[in-house]
This record gives C-alpha cells, sequence and structure tokens, in this order.
C-alpha cells in the first residue's frame, strides 16, 4: 500500500509540475481531501486512478497544494473495506470519497449509503445499479452515490464480437462466482433473449470459485482448466468474463494454450500484452478517470451530487492481433482494423 501511496503522490507531483503555470480552477485558499480506495491494486484501477490525478491536476487541484489526497487498498475484500472507511472518516473529514471497483463500491454502499454529509464518486465497479447505490444511468441519483461504470455496454460488446465473427453461433463464457460476473452474463442473457439483433446466439457459463490473495488469479485460472478442455468442443470462440479472471494475464494464456478456440478479450493487455486473445473491445480506462475526476470538480466547487447523472464509460478502444486471427482463420473487417488504429499485432 505504502508503494501504490508514494506512487500516486509522485504522478500528483509530476503533473503538477508541468501544469503549475498554466493550471487553473480550485477555489482560492481551501484545501480539499479525497480519500481513494480502491479494490486492488494493478489494472484497471492503477490506469484510472493516473488518469483521475492527471486530470485533476489540469483542473488546478495541486498535490500538496490545495489537495491531499488518501489511498487505501482493500485487497478486493469489502469488509475489509469497510473497516478501512470508518477507520478514516474517525481521523479525517473528506470533501469527497472516491470508490474505485466493485468491492470499494460495496464497502462504501455499507458504511456510506444515505449518509448526504458524505459524497461518493464510484468508478469501475461493473454493476452499480445491482449493488443499489443507483437506480439506472438515466436517472439523478437517488442518495449520495454516483460515478461511471465499467465495463463496455453489452450490447456494444455483442455487436463487435458478431462482426468479428459473423458465423460464429455459440460461446464460452467462465466467470469467477462473483457479483459482478452474474449481473454482466445476466445482461447478456437478456440481449440474446430479448434482441431480435442477436437472435441464434447461444452462450454457455461455467463457474469456478473467486480465490483472492497473492495467487489467486494462478489458482483461478487452473480451476478454469476443466471448462476450457470440456466447452473446447462446443463452442465457436471463448468469450472473457467481466471479472477478476478476466482482467487477469493467467486465464488468457491458458485458454490460448488449451484451447482451439479463438478467446475474445476484456482489457487492451489481452492483445497488446499479448496475453492470448485474438481480439478486443474494451472501456477506456483513461475515459473513466477523466469522467470521475469531472464529477469530483464538480463536487469541489461547490456542487451536488444530485446534479450527476451516473454514466457508462464514454470512450472503447479496440486490439487485435492479427497472427492469431489467420491461425483461427478470421477476415478481420477493415472497419475494425481502422478502430483499431495502432493497437495492432501483426
Amino acid at each position: 500500500m505504502r508503494a501504490g501511496k508514494l506512487r500516486l503522490l509522485a504522478l500528483f507531483a509530476f503533473v503538477a509540475l508541468t501544469c503549475a503555470s498554466v493550471c487553473t480552477g480550485g477555489e482560492s485558499g481551501k484545501h480539499f481531501k479525497l480519500l481513494i480506495l480502491d479494490s486492488q491494486q494493478g489494472n484497471p484501477y492503477d490506469e484510472v486512478r493516473s488518469a483521475l490525478a492527471s486530470t485533476l491536476t489540469g483542473y488546478g487541484y495541486i498535490e500538496g497544494r490545495n489537495l491531499h489526497t488518501t489511498l487505501r487498498v482493500t485487497g478486493n475484500d469489502a469488509k475489509k473495506g469497510e473497516l478501512i472507511l470508518r477507520e478514516e472518516l474517525r481521523k479525517n473529514r473528506y470533501d469527497v470519497i472516491f470508490a474505485g471497483g466493485t468491492a470499494a463500491t460495496i464497502s462504501a454502499k455499507s458504511v456510506l449509503l444515505g449518509d448526504m454529509s458524505q459524497r461518493v464518486v464510484f468508478a469501475s465497479p461493473t454493476d452499480p445499479v445491482g449493488i443499489g447505490v443507483i437506480k439506472d444511468f438515466s436517472s439523478k441519483p437517488f442518495a449520495n452515490f454516483t460515478g461511471v461504470s465499467y465495463p463496455v455496454p453489452p450490447k456494444a460488446r455483442l455487436k463487435f464480437i458478431k462482426r468479428l465473427l459473423p458465423d460464429a453461433r455459440t460461446f464460452g463464457l467462465i466467470y469467477a462466482d462473483m457479483p459482478q460476473s452474474k449481473s454482466y452474463n445476466k445482461w447478456m442473457e437478456d440481449l440474446i433473449s430479448g434482441d431480435p439483433e442477436f437472435r441464434g446466439l447461444k452462450i454457455l457459463f461455467r463457474p469456478v470459485p473467486l480465490i483472492t490473495g497473492e495467487n489467486g488469479d494462478k489458482l483461478m485460472a487452473e480451476a478454469a482448466l476443466p471448462h476450457i478442455r470440456e466447452l473446447d468442443r462446443k463452442v465457436d470462440a471463448f468469450i472473457k468474463p467481466n471479472d477478476q479472471l478476466g482482467t487477469r494475464r493467467q486465464f488468457a494464456e491458458l485458454v490460448y494454450e488449451t484451447a482451439t478456440k479463438p478467446l475474445i478479450g476484456i482489457t487492451r493487455s489481452d492483445v497488446m500484452g499479448h496475453w492470448g486473445s485474438t481480439a478486443v473491445i474494451y472501456p477506456s480506462h483513461a475515459s473513466i478517470g477523466e469522467q470521475a475526476a469531472r464529477m469530483i470538480r464538480h463536487l469541489f466547487e461547490g456542487g451536488n451530487v444530485a446534479d450527476l447523472t451516473p454514466e457508462w464509460p464514454r470512450k472503447y478502444g479496440f486490439a487485435v492481433d492479427l497472427r492469431k486471427a489467420r491461425q483461427f482463420n478470421i477476415t478481420v473487417p477493415v472497419e475494425l482494423l481502422q478502430l483499431a488504429g495502432e493497437n495492432i499485432v501483426k
């Protein structure tokens, strides 16, 4: 945790030096306190936090000058997050509390929902509606929570997959047994059953236990191995889940090493990090951080949470591995290559 805090402060300091003479914003003479409660270290949290820090600095909220930021990490343990929040709130009065990811948002809900003296901006939870901190993405907040969700909307993801694999009909989706997995899977199922555009598609779901700790990602990937072998005979492609299993390297590598069918990823690193995915549409972590920073700025400047309608990520990224596409006899449409831009492995 100490190393993460030092990296965050170093980032604020660097951006502050580069824009000190041009940045504007921030209420003159006032210091703001921001508590960042992140679910984990690593991505997407680090990239979202980096964009948040950079954007706030650009608005004129300079770490050490008029902004004091405290970073705490739950280790993906919602109960631990509750203890951290209570500890911090006993010691300090924060202007805004930022909850990064599903576990941190659940922690914040347990401790803070309905306490209108505490203003919470979340970023990157998969399903803030299912968690119960917002009603939907079109209504104003009903309480003291607003923010930006994590996933690419399921319809956008299915449209991408359908465009890339027009003849594919059956997909395998192995997921960690987490609330966000179940929410996202239900959205996918509802689309397939209710939207004529996706009629004829089928997703075969298989769960593995959520395993936390230092070796959790490796152990979950190993638990998925029997499912990979079983589904490989039944599906046209694999889809990475929108959860901790899906955002890590080990699972993608194992699918690529074991299966004879392509894997559609969920993070940029799935392709550009050579993790094993053939293609991906992913939420822009920078956009999530920038959108959350805009909300925090609004609250710093005296605005209300009720003014801030919750949002999906506004920007997506695309990446394609042409070598794997050739391996799986996939002809990538030109428009997808154009969307991928420099995110192409040749």
